[in-house]
């Protein structure tokens, strides 16, 4: 049984000096307020931590509930056993385990309150909000000196207006006035903006509405969300990938740009057929770019000559993103391992962080429907450089469970890179890269952590564990892994 939905489990970023495996560093902040230094340090040891999905997790008899499992960095990076295990059974934690309130399906971080510890925003799409099923919810969990702990929920302004509420999420400074804001997103037009300025007792200060040209209903809305700065100004800015739906007779999959500013969020543009995005300074010139990705190929990935999936490169600017590509790649571009082959998912995820400490951010594509050898459907990672021109594909690497040093082997359905994320888990300043296979074992899931270095992704003291390891249970299709925190 494959429960995955691909258009709904969103892997929604903090921001994008977390994507490029850098620091999360809020503009000039009070006196008084303490901005954690990392958007992902929960506990604030100075190490980023990984926090890692299981949307169809069984909780206490209670199928697709969903859970989140959170492997706290250290000096040796993470640990099946350095983890907490987060439910909506869990103490502090409002709401209760129900079927198919898919807890973890969007996931974003940053220090919210300001007080020195960064925060994990969880979403639960298909939660029921008193009489209206699959209303959803987001749930702030805070950080602390000792891990994550204490959480309050984030209401929903328009109950009555969309459904699954926190299929999307990402925090940023949007307004640039040195206070993290959350956006959420539903299956509606709308992604509603809750303003920096976050207690625990009275959450966020106010918050105002964005309404997208996205198609709405059921599995529409904005799938994804992620933030950073694309013009370099200091405020972040938001990258929403959903349905575009500009009039009666046009629609595709679209990646559309909105600019921070002090009077808030502006649309710029609309970046044609693409399903999913993720942003970071490739080119080294203080403003962040964006990859997408047309992951199911064909004519639905936007090349009909396309078969199993692309990324494109677009550069920021002054002005914001530059419409126009930089580059596209599928795995027929020369120096690029494989062959673009029909339903490979290559580009399902994409994380862009500095793996090998040039100042210029790295990609992780994933294939996860890649077949190798007798594998099938075993899946693969393939990893690009970053260059002042955009991606190197003349030194791309690819990754798998049959590489040397990756623990496990390749197997029918594993889905190794239903997940990525790049990000320096051990403070090395070297980003690591963090891959979830939802389909390992069955259904039950795994992860894996490979180290970054000088010389780029190194496969020695490589980690991996499956979802029994990380403290889940395996009564179902827990699908460990599929989703990450980016």
């Amino acid at each position: 049984m494959n429960i995955r939905r691909p258009l709904r489990i969103t892997l929604a970023t903090a921001t994008a000096a977390a994507l490029a495996g850098g620091l999360f560093t809020l503009a000039a902040a009070p006196a008084t307020a303490v901005t954690a230094e990392y958007a992902d340090d929960f506990n604030g040891d100075g190490y980023r931590d990984l926090v890692t999905s299981a949307e169809a997790a069984t909780v206490g008899g209670v199928k697709y509930a969903g859970s989140v499992v959170v492997n706290y960095g250290s000096p040796s990076g993470i640990s099946a056993s350095n983890r907490k295990v987060i439910t909506q059974d869990s103490h502090g934690i409002p709401g209760t385990a129900e079927y198919k309130d898919l807890f973890g399906s969007a996931l974003a971080s940053g220090d919210l309150n300001n007080d020195g510890y960064a925060d994990l925003v969880v979403g639960a799409p298909g939660e029921d909000v008193g009489d209206d099923a699959n209303g959803g919810t987001a749930v702030v969990i805070w950080g602390s000196a000792s891990g994550l702990s204490g959480a309050r929920t984030i209401g929903d302004p328009n109950r009555s207006g969309h459904d699954w509420f926190g299929q999307s999420l990402a925090v940023g400074d949007f307004s640039g006035d040195g206070k993290a804001d959350l956006a959420v997103g539903s299956s509606g037009k709308d992604i509603w903006v809750h303003k920096g300025g976050f207690t625990k007792s009275s959450g966020a200060a106010s918050r105002y509405k964005l309404t997208t040209p996205l198609q709405s209903g059921t599995g529409h809305g904005a799938d994804s969300l992620l933030s950073g700065d694309v013009n370099g100004d200091g405020s972040d800015d938001v990258i929403a990938n959903g349905t575009y739906y500009p009039d009666s007779s046009h629609m595709y999959d679209a990646t559309l740009v909105y600019l921070g500013s002090a009077s808030g969020l502006a649309f710029q543009d609309v970046l044609e057929s693409h399903k999913r995005a993720a942003v970071g300074d490739i080119n080294g010139d203080g403003c962040d770019d964006v990859v997408t990705s047309g992951w199911w190929g064909g004519t639905e990935g936007g090349d009909p000559d396309d078969l199993g999936g692309s990324i494109t490169t677009y550069f920021g600017g002054s002005a914001g993103i530059r419409s126009d590509a930089v580059q596209s790649i599928d795995q027929d571009t020369p120096g690029v391992p494989g062959a673009d082959e029909t339903s490979d998912y290559f580009g399902y995820a994409v994380s862009l962080g500095d793996i090998d400490g040039d100042g210029f951010a790295d990609a992780a594509v994933s294939a996860d429907y890649e077949s190798i050898g007798s594998a099938t459907l075993t899946g693969s990672v393939t990893v690009f450089r970053g260059t002042s021109a955009g991606l190197s594909v003349s030194d791309a690497e690819v990754f798998h469970q049959d590489t040397a040093g990756v623990p496990g082997a390749n197997e029918d359905n594993d889905h190794f890179g239903s997940s990525v994320r790049l990000s320096d888990l051990n403070g090395d300043h070297y980003a690591d890269l963090s891959v979830g296979g939802d389909g390992e074992n069955g259904g039950d899931g795994a992860l894996w952590s490979l180290r970054g270095s000088s010389s780029g992704v190194i496969t020695r003291s490589a980690v991996g564990f499956g979802a029994s390891s990380a403290g889940l249970s395996t009564s179902g299709y827990p699908q460990f892994g599929g989703g990450m925190l980016r």
